[in-house]
Parts: C-alpha cells; structure tokens; sequence
C-alpha cells in the first residue's frame, strides 16, 4: 500500500476510531524486524512506547526496518515507512513530511506522546539520511 492509498484510505473513513482501526491494521502488515536488530542503539528516544528503526543503504536508496511493541505507534511506524523507505538519502532530508501529517490530520490527532514518538522516528530517519548524505557516498 503506497502513501497515495493510505491518502485514500483516511479520506473514505467517517471517523476518528476507524482510522485508528486503519493505522493498526497498517502495523500489522508491517515486516518483520529481527530480534537481533532491537537494541539500545537501535531505539528511537523520544518514545512512550518501545520503537527500533534501522536503516541502510542499497544502491541509491535507503532501506528501513522498525517495529514497536504497541499497536496504533507500530501503524505510525508503518507510516513512516511508507513516507521514507525506498527514497534515496536526499529524497528523505526534503521530503514534507509535516504536511503529510496535515493531510492525514495527524498534526491535530495524535496524543502529545504519540506525536513526539512520531517526530522522534521520523528525526530518526532523516538523521539516518543525513549521515548518508555526509558519507559521500553515492550522494
């Protein structure tokens, strides 16, 4: 499901509960994170809940992998990715992800936890990209 679908998903839903209802579902679809992966290096700060994010690069793109242990935060988590993943480091450091968050009404719905865990993970991200982007590498 691309963010364009998750666009269309919010737009057709009546209420609040149901896009809630929605996020979940999009948490549950999420990929897998190895164990291996969740460690105290790998943890977003910021967070109320447990949430890891690794990235890497392949080619010109970068690659996430994040989970969390609650279940609406691991359907923003795969949200995030939506926006991100797949996109190379420069596309990540530009990209408006505020007004995703505007569009989806993410900006004036979300419980202050749950907004500064989002805005951790998503500073998590673009920290990511920009230590790409600083590399050299493919830049």
């Amino acid at each position: 499901m691309s963010l364009d679908d998750v666009y269309e998903s919010f737009e057709l839903l009546e209420d609040w509960s149901e896009r809630y209802r929605f996020l979940i579902e999009l948490g549950e679809e999420l990929a897998p994170m190895d164990d291996a992966l969740k460690t105290e290096a790998s943890k977003v700060k910021g967070c109320l809940s447990q949430v890891w994010v690794v990235g890497r690069r392949e080619g010109d793109v970068m690659r996430f992998s994040a989970d969390s242990d609650a279940h609406i935060v691991k359907g923003l988590v795969a949200l995030v990715m939506r926006m991100f993943d797949g996109k190379s480091p420069a596309e990540i450091v530009a990209f408006d992800h505020h007004a995703v968050l505007v569009r989806l009404g993410l900006d004036k719905h979300l419980s202050p936890g749950r907004s500064n865990g989002l805005h951790s993970m998503i500073k998590r991200i673009v920290a990511l990209a920009e230590h790409e982007l600083a590399s050299g590498a493919h830049a």
